[in-house]
């Protein structure tokens, strides 16, 4: 049986069962919008093959960073960085333990990354860690109050008070419904008056142009088959006219040229997708990219300002784990 598919087992098997879960771009002064067109990029390094890696744009480094995931027989616990043309291993002196399925964000306060959770083979992880990118550092923080153990957590930036938000995430038993957040020194439990369901893997971006975290989906054991935004103090369930598939395992990154927040794929209890979505603030809207990606999930996806263009790497494909880069 192919280790990658650990993954996929048990996001549908916990799919089954519930039915019987940033920063600000502009584009450069000048820039004209360019074309919407999937393409492969082809660099002279990748990292391994992979899925359920964590994946954000650093804008302290500025590059996008990759760590983590399944390669089809292990849990990793390697960094790398892509800076628009080139992917580069990274050293750091401490690094996080292996895993898969952890969140992750950028604090516009700490000015860090912050990751948390997932899952490492054996367990479920509540562990936090930061990513400092002027030293290419990874800082584990042991904090007073710390979020249940959870694989697919949504981590986000949190639209008022630029912190990251966390919500969500499987541990095991029962999916998560607690909106927490990072002070950048702990974590504390926000209590929003109206919360979204609880769920895991399910879609979570800040988009920039509505203010507004924009949630999609996931796993669930109620069906997570909706659209909620969240304006950093309540969750409000929206009533979009169209809406794309239901899914998990799935990526997103918010595109500055559309103003939008894009997705792409993830898995479906009907198998994988390849489709393209954008979030516009009130509804959603099919793109038609020219030839998409592989039929894929448990990809990364970030929005890389060095070539203006949305990144995405990795994932499982047919059952087995890639690691080709492509940009929209």
């Amino acid at each position: 049986m192919r280790g990658s598919s650990k993954l996929r087992r048990l996001a549908v098997a916990v799919l089954a069962a519930s039915f019987a879960a940033a920063v600000s771009f502009a584009p450069a002064a000048g820039a004209a919008p360019h074309a919407r067109v999937w393409t492969l990029t082809t660099p002279s390094t990748s990292p391994p093959a992979r899925a359920g890696h964590a994946m954000a744009y650093d804008p302290v480094s500025k590059q996008v960073l990759v760590f983590g995931g399944y390669d089809d027989a292990a849990y990793r616990n390697d960094t790398w960085t892509w800076d628009g043309t080139t992917w580069t291993h990274q050293a750091p002196a401490t690094s996080p333990a292996p895993r898969a399925g952890s969140g992750i964000a950028f604090d516009r306060v700490t000015r860090q990354l912050v990751m948390f959770g997932g899952f490492s083979g054996s367990g479920y992880l509540g562990d936090t860690w930061t990513w400092d990118g002027s030293i290419s550092s990874w800082t584990r923080r042991n904090t007073p109050t710390r979020p249940p153990k959870v694989s697919g957590p949504m981590l986000f930036t949190d639209p008022v008070t630029g912190h990251v938000d966390m919500f969500g995430g499987f541990d095991g038993r029962l999916f998560q419904g607690i909106t927490w957040q990072w002070t950048g020194t702990d974590w504390q439990d926000l209590h929003p008056a109206n919360s979204a369901t609880a769920r895991g893997a399910a879609i979570a971006q800040l988009d920039q142009a509505d203010h507004t975290v924009v949630m999609f989906s996931g796993i669930a054991s109620l069906n997570a088959y909706d659209t909620w935004t969240w304006d950093g103090a309540t969750w409000t369930r929206e009533s979009p006219v169209h809406q794309p598939p239901s899914r998990f395992y799935s990526a997103s990154a918010y595109e500055p040229t559309l103003r939008a927040v894009v997705i792409f794929g993830g898995g479906s209890g009907d198998g994988d997708l390849q489709d393209t979505w954008e979030w516009n603030g009130s509804d959603w809207k099919q793109l038609q990219p020219g030839t998409p990606p592989a039929k894929r999930e448990s990809q990364g996806m970030t929005f890389d300002p060095a070539v203006h263009r949305i990144v995405m790497f990795g994932g499982q494909v047919n059952g087995s784990v890639v690691n080709d880069t492509w940009t929209l």
